[in-house]
């Protein structure tokens, strides 16, 4: 029967899925395979799996409870293998790989930062800031028809929000990059001009939670700052 693979953990993880049940329809006991001085986190599936709501966070259950004892090396979504002896020969095949991810997040969860502005703050601050944009504004509302005045507007403030939105995500992450161990960035989705990963130690977490309540503050930018965490280290299994 084939496998369903969460996480790889090392041998001395506690491991505790007991009562814990997978992904998949029938939704298979959680358990453990063990090879190579390391544990392959599995459980039993007969169906193709797809992402679905509950097998997702069936998936993220695991996760969650491995990373209670320590930091597992998570897999991403739908990884699967035919059978435990597939799990245990890449286990022992890739020992070194899988021990050299782990000991780069042992002891460590990820925190997610993603921030995003105000649209209407940000546009009333660019026709403060710039009269030129300002003036195109005001001749707009002011009824006229000149066709050139709308798109040299429009072009005025894409350039400027672009520049404020890099500025702003600069910023962010000098202040927060020095509180993780390392960090990744990625590309930023809808409205947000940052989503940046933090690698933080278990127990240093409460600089990184003081420094989001600071940022976090209302000081009329409009900015946004939402972070989330602890999480499997995603972001930093190579």
């Amino acid at each position: 029967m084939a496998v369903y693979v969460y996480a790889v953990t090392l041998s001395d993880h506690p491991c505790r899925v007991d009562g814990v049940t997978g992904v998949g329809a029938h939704a298979a006991p959680v358990r453990v395979v063990p090879a190579g001085g390391l544990c392959a986190v599995v459980s039993d599936i007969d169906e193709e799996i797809r992402p679905k709501r509950r097998d997702v966070a069936a998936h993220q259950a695991v996760q969650n409870r491995l990373l209670a004892d320590g930091t597992p090396l998570p897999l991403q979504f739908g990884y699967t293998a035919p059978d435990d002896e597939a799990v245990r020969a890449v286990l022992e095949e890739q020992a070194g790989t899988y021990r050299a991810a782990l000991e780069r997040v042992q002891g460590c969860a990820e925190y997610n930062v993603k921030a995003s502005r105000k649209q209407d703050l940000l546009l009333r601050e660019i026709l403060d800031d710039l009269p030129e944009a300002r003036r195109l504004n005001e001749e707009i509302l002011a009824g006229s028809q000149d066709p050139r005045l709308p798109l040299e507007l429009g072009r005025m403030i894409a350039d400027e929000v672009e520049l404020r939105r890099s500025s702003a995500a600069v910023e962010l992450v000098r202040a927060l990059v020095p509180l993780g161990k390392d960090h990744a960035l990625h590309t930023p989705g809808g409205e947000d001009f940052l989503n940046l990963s933090l690698l933080v130690p278990f127990g240093d977490e409460a600089a990184l939670v003081k420094a989001h309540k600071e940022l976090a503050r209302d000081d009329d930018s409009g900015v946004v700052v939402r972070l989330t965490g602890p999480l499997p280290p995603y972001s930093f299994v190579a």
